[in-house]
């Protein structure tokens, strides 16, 4: 008896775990079986392109299986792609340049040559749908050396004028076309209130009205399609970041290397409504198809869970036809359950997932959460068909693989609306006895500082590199000192050593001219407690005042800088901002061949414990700040 009984256990455990093996068996075969892709006619409606763009849309989703609607919400860095046929293997809807990468021949004919040997593998899948390729060409496409790199976004702020943003919106778009990307990370419309965020300059201003205006326009020059997104665009806009930032509070950060960037954003209702959404609403009248969501948080939980926001809000009730793509590792990011996180994400609205770089994991994730009813074919098809929207509307099915170049590069008319963009965008704070405009008949300048020679300085982050670069060797460009030299009079005399270390003994200069300001920085690495003038730069004005009678300070920056102390002893104050490839356009305006017309984009603080400043330019200690919004000196 006791031997049968323990036999019989031993059968029962057996005939248990058996059926436990077949279950997990025929779960991980459900899982993980491919489905079976319907049969494609030789000429199917989706390449019709006199139907449209719904009918198209409907038709190729009839014909796509579960891993091809997951592989077109996928967004991928190049550099992590582990071999070209994964592209078609996966297929992948989208990739990108992050981080500064770029093709090993970065010049115009590399990045064609590259995104067009990507889209060729894309187009050879069974259903041909081409790449969106994607590029932070925030301020030009200034990742390729000889492109016309525009002041950014701040500096146009500044300008206040809507038709030179379109412009330059569209003259950003043409130089990208022709290096084969479709598809721009741009515009910024965040509104920041804290001076100490590291994205302060990749924004118009802080003021409401402003960013919805500018907004709007960059979208249209970007796609040339506003108010009629059945029309073919030529590049793809990307409105960001969805909602709230540049309200973030300081030392809210999750990431452990930042202070502000990524961090909490207040959950304030009226501020939603009056502040936050009226630039979006704008931009999606304006044509957007495309918004990134924040890295922030928003209340008590991260942009990319709020479902009420990304489908309720965005969607439904600003009508948004487009498709909403998550920011750099922004679904993933501070959690472990990376299955979790995909599923919350995507069922809140998220419809392209910027993983940027595990695809293998991501699309077999999501294939589960379908098969386990987590994430609904509903949910699928309605993210696919929005990203199958946008690429019907940039015309990629009808012109997939065109080698076509569409500009030369350089582009003597953009450099010159870069220039013109320059000069609209400086800003006079100070002007002691009328130094400004200079004389014709000025007989001597000594030129000096850190930024006065440095084009990478003077063009900021997101230049070549990521964090941007040191230095002269940017082809096409002028650097601030060069500018100068160029407008200047014929006889007067121009000297320049970087630390103003000039003789005493010789004559003094007539005026002197101090360019200093930040170093180039990009997101949550630019994040500073106090933003200000190094103790370099500001020995680099008193060497200078030691020789010159009166001396005029450029600040090249990406915000306002806490100058207050200082500024009582500088004779004229211009800010110059980051001004890009045309540095020239600061001597149009010093020389007076152009007028000063610019303005504060938002308030100047006198001190940090003003910060935040809110969107009514109230500070935080209820003191004056130095200058407020809009504030600007004429000649």
């Amino acid at each position: 008896m006791i031997m049968w009984h323990h036999k019989s256990k031993l059968t029962s455990c057996l005939v248990v775990t058996s059926l436990i093996a077949v279950i997990i068996g025929s779960t991980f075969l459900f899982l993980t079986s491919p489905t079976t892709p319907p049969p494609v006619p030789d000429k199917p409606l989706y390449l019709d392109a006199s139907l449209p763009i719904t009918e198209r849309v409907s038709n190729l989703l009839s014909y796509m299986t579960l891993e091809e609607k997951i592989g077109q919400m996928t967004l991928v860095e190049k550099d992590s792609i582990k071999k070209l046929s994964d592209i078609s293997d996966y297929h992948l809807g989208a990739l990108l340049s992050g981080s500064g990468s770029k093709p090993e021949e970065n010049t115009v004919t590399g990045w064609k040559q590259m995104i067009d040997t990507y889209q060729a593998e894309a187009t050879q899948s069974r259903l041909g749908i081409p790449l969106l390729y994607g590029s932070d060409a925030i301020h030009g496409h200034a990742h390729v050396p000889e492109a016309t790199i525009f002041p950014h976004l701040i500096g146009l702020g500044a300008s206040g004028d809507s038709e030179l943003v379109k412009k330059i919106a569209s003259a950003t778009a043409v130089e990208m076309m022709a290096t084969g990307v479709n598809w721009n990370f741009a515009p910024n419309l965040d509104m920041p209130q804290d001076i100490r965020w590291g994205r302060v300059y990749e924004t118009f201003s802080d003021d409401p009205t402003l960013v919805t205006k500018l907004g709007a326009a960059y979208v249209q020059g970007l796609q040339t399609a506003a108010n009629n997104t059945d029309e073919q665009l030529q590049v793809l806009a990307t409105p960001k970041h969805f909602v709230g930032l540049g309200g973030m509070s300081w030392d809210t950060s999750l990431n452990k290397n930042f202070k502000i960037d990524q961090g909490v954003t207040d959950a304030n209702e009226a501020l939603l409504n009056e502040v936050y959404l009226p630039p979006f609403a704008a931009a999606i009248d304006a044509g957007a198809l495309n918004i990134m969501v924040g890295l922030n948080t928003w209340g008590d939980d991260r942009m990319v869970r709020q479902k009420h926001l990304l489908t309720d809000v965005l969607k439904k009730q600003l009508g948004f036809k487009g498709f909403i793509v998550s920011d750099w590792y922004g679904v993933h990011e501070g959690t472990h359950n990376t299955f979790w996180a995909t599923t919350v994400a995507i069922n809140s609205g998220v419809d392209m997932v910027m993983l940027p770089f595990d695809y293998e994991t991501f699309t077999r994730q999501v294939k589960w959460a379908n098969r386990l009813g987590l994430i609904s074919d509903a949910r699928i098809d309605d993210a696919v068909s929005r990203i199958l929207y946008a690429k019907f509307s940039l015309g990629l099915f009808d012109q997939a693989g065109s080698t076509e170049t569409l500009t030369t590069i350089p582009n003597q008319a953009h450099r010159a609306l870069a220039r013109e963009a320059v000069a609209q965008s400086l800003v006079l704070l100070k002007n002691e006895n009328s130094i400004l405009p200079l004389k014709t008949n000025v007989r001597k300048i000594r030129v000096a500082g850190s930024a006065a020679n440095n084009i990478g300085k003077q063009s900021g982050a997101w230049t070549i590199e990521w964090q941007g670069v040191d230095g002269n060797w940017l082809p096409n460009s002028t650097s601030i000192l060069a500018g100068i030299k160029e407008i200047a009079n014929k006889n007067t005399q121009i000297e320049f050593e970087e630390q103003a270390l000039f003789s005493t003994d010789s004559d003094q200069a007539d005026v002197g001219i101090a360019i200093v300001g930040e170093s180039p920085y990009a997101e949550g690495w630019g994040d500073n407690a106090k933003p200000s003038l190094s103790d370099e730069d500001l020995t680099t004005i008193k060497n200078l005042k030691q020789t010159s009678r009166s001396v005029v300070v450029i600040l090249v920056t990406g915000r306002p800088l806490i100058i207050t102390d200082e500024i009582k002893d500088w004779d004229a104050v211009v800010v110059a901002w980051l001004p890009g490839s045309e540095g020239a356009g600061v001597a149009d305006v010093l020389f007076g061949t152009k007028p000063f017309t610019g303005s504060l984009p938002l308030p100047w603080p006198s001190n940090i414990n003003q910060l935040p400043i809110t969107i009514n330019g109230e500070s935080s200690n209820d003191s004056n700040v130095l200058f407020s919004r809009y504030f600007k000196l004429l000649y």
